[in-house]
């Protein structure tokens, strides 16, 4: 009997951390695909070690996922294929309405500062993320904190 107690708190906590763990919005190009390479394996195996769910987002056209590899995404991506681009809050609110989200739902990072700022504008906790300097640490930092 204390044993099946034991594993019904265990499963309480899971369903509970699954319940509120967020959704990793990850930027596509420059970030999570790196033009001519494809996905940056690093931040791949990072994003692994988190169960969250991870959606690609990116202002890609078809032929402009294809000249970057976004389709080789190993995660959902999801476009508006620049109508409107990420720097336009009307970008996340289509996404959340899509993916039935909120801004308290998600978190996300991304390489362009202006599309940092519309995101965070409506709330969404967000991380600038410098692609030169590939910093995976200050990302893991941001995703432990935020995830």
């Amino acid at each position: 009997m204390e044993n099946n107690l034991i594993l019904i708190k265990k499963f309480i906590n899971h369903i509970t951390l699954l319940l509120f763990m967020k959704t990793i919005l990850v930027d596509a190009v420059d970030t999570y695909i790196i033009e001519g390479e494809g996905v940056f394996e690093e931040m791949h195996e990072l994003l692994e070690t988190y169960p969250n769910k991870k959606i690609v987002v990116t202002n890609a056209n078809d032929e402009e996922i294809l000249l970057y590899s976004v389709d080789k995404s190993r995660y959902d991506v999801y476009t508006l294929k620049h109508q409107p681009n990420k720097t336009d809050t009307k970008y996340f609110e289509k996404l959340f309405k899509h993916f039935n989200l909120t801004a308290e739902d998600v978190i996300y990072f991304e390489h362009n500062i202006d599309a940092v700022k519309a995101a965070q504008s409506i709330g969404i906790k967000s991380y600038y993320y410098d692609a030169e300097k590939k910093d995976l640490k200050l990302l893991k930092q941001f995703l432990d904190e935020n995830a």
